[in-house]
């Protein structure tokens, strides 16, 4: 039993990309990317600047590409999924792994996704929280938010790394209380992700949701907000809506992963192969053509 993973925005960097683009299957996916995005990403990923790939507006998109590649490169060679997730805006590339979108559909809906949230104009801040177990993070963020100021656990990424999520402000009281954490790092993003400060895009990302054309999973998904596994669309769409303010439930979406004989990161990307590390669960990341040999290898077992 095989498990495909998609990473999100938080892993884009230039070069990314690289090796899928010379595959001829990776390589079409990305250059039908470059057609249908409002904005072509191929070079951005390929040279940067920097700035400007983890933009919001560009990143989203830029993931997505190379997930698809990643996605496209196994399929060509015979690998299908069991189950998936993706993390964040994996989430998209995962539907598509599943059969609910096709590749055409996931990239105008991801370019609707980064176009939304880039524009909002209510920004907040975002940081990584290591060494205190998630109901202790949720009483610190409970008591620094305020009326207006709102701060949540955005991402709970492993049992030990919590990311919080809202106003600037309550994030500030949330740091200055938070004295027993191991250590907090504030995340280099535009805005505040699954939190409360994301409601302005939401009825939009609905209807683009609701419009685009899906179909029933060949496999089970796991989604963010949900961490449970489900082959009912009408729960998928719904989740997907939520996950725009919704906590990213990775801990238990890995627990639900760890009756899998391992997974595969469908990206190029090694942050979700460490995540799964972190709950036994055996994980190959695509993000180097070596990859291949060594999933063949893990299959074999």
């Amino acid at each position: 039993m095989i498990g495909f993973v998609f990473p999100g925005q938080g892993t884009v960097r230039v070069g990314m990309g690289g090796w899928l683009r010379r595959d001829p299957d990776g390589g079409a996916v990305l250059r039908r990317a470059d057609e249908l995005l409002p904005e072509p990403v191929g070079p951005l990923c390929a040279r940067g600047p920097l700035a400007r790939l983890v933009d919001t507006a560009h990143a989203q998109p830029a993931v997505t590409a190379c997930n698809l590649a990643a996605l496209a490169v196994l399929r060509a060679k015979g690998y299908r999924p069991d189950i998936v997730a993706g993390h964040s805006v994996g989430e998209l590339s995962a539907l598509c792994a599943a059969g609910v979108m096709d590749v055409d559909t996931t990239f105008r809906l991801v370019g609707v996704r980064a176009r939304l949230m880039s524009a909002l104009t209510e920004t907040g801040a975002m940081a990584s929280v290591m060494g205190l177990p998630v109901e202790r993070v949720e009483q610190l963020v409970q008591q620094a938010a305020a009326p207006g100021e709102p701060l949540v656990v955005g991402l709970e990424n492993t049992a030990d790394q919590i990311v919080v999520s809202g106003s600037t402000a309550a994030l500030e009281r949330f740091t200055a209380m938070a004295d027993e954490v191991r250590k907090i790092v504030p995340l280099k993003v535009s805005n505040a992700f699954h939190s409360p400060l994301m409601a302005g895009a939401v009825d939009d990302w609905a209807a683009a949701v609701r419009d685009a054309p899906m179909r029933p999973p060949e496999v089970p998904v796991i989604p963010n907000v949900t961490g449970e596994p489900t082959t009912e669309l009408d729960t998928i769409v719904d989740a997907l809506i939520e996950q725009l303010t919704g906590r990213v439930r990775w801990v238990r979406t890995m627990r639900e992963l760890s009756g899998v004989d391992h997974c595969v990161e469908v990206g190029d990307s090694k942050a979700l192969t460490g995540m799964l590390r972190t709950e036994g669960v055996r994980c190959v990341s695509m993000s180097a053509p070596a990859s291949l040999r060594t999933l063949a290898g893990m299959a074999a077992t």
